[in-house]
């Protein structure tokens, strides 16, 4: 059938086609955002990424440098994976606790349990 799109052709369009198009795009959106850039520096950036769209988009990816904004984002990642992680370890001393406390598992046990959550 001519004008149809086959298998092969969604999965092109799916798996391949489509991620490098956000992936260009992407690019610039990132490209317009930045404010380091020299408006020389931000043009030649444009050239490349339009006229060598995987390539271009690639090597700003790769040779971007990193900003102020971009380090403030990643001590705040790294802040909340912490936090995330203690309230984890807290939840699961908790039900340890109510286990203890049933007893459903000796003090041993619990102690053992502890010292394992709290060396994680």
């Amino acid at each position: 059938m001519e004008g149809s799109i086959g298998f092969w052709g969604w999965l092109v369009l799916f798996i391949i086609f489509l991620p490098i198009m956000f992936f260009w795009a992407f690019a610039l959106i990132d490209l317009f955002r930045r404010d380091d850039l020299s408006g020389w520096a931000v043009a030649l950036w444009i050239v490349a990424i339009v006229f060598l769209p995987i390539l271009g988009t690639l090597c700003y990816f790769i040779f971007r440098p990193v900003t102020a904004q971009d380090i403030k984002a990643e001590e705040e990642y790294k802040q909340e994976y912490e936090f995330n992680k203690a309230a984890a370890a807290a939840d699961k001393l908790h039900k340890l606790a109510e286990l203890r406390d049933k007893g459903d598992i000796t003090p041993e046990q619990f102690e053992k349990q502890k010292a394992k959550l709290l060396k994680e």
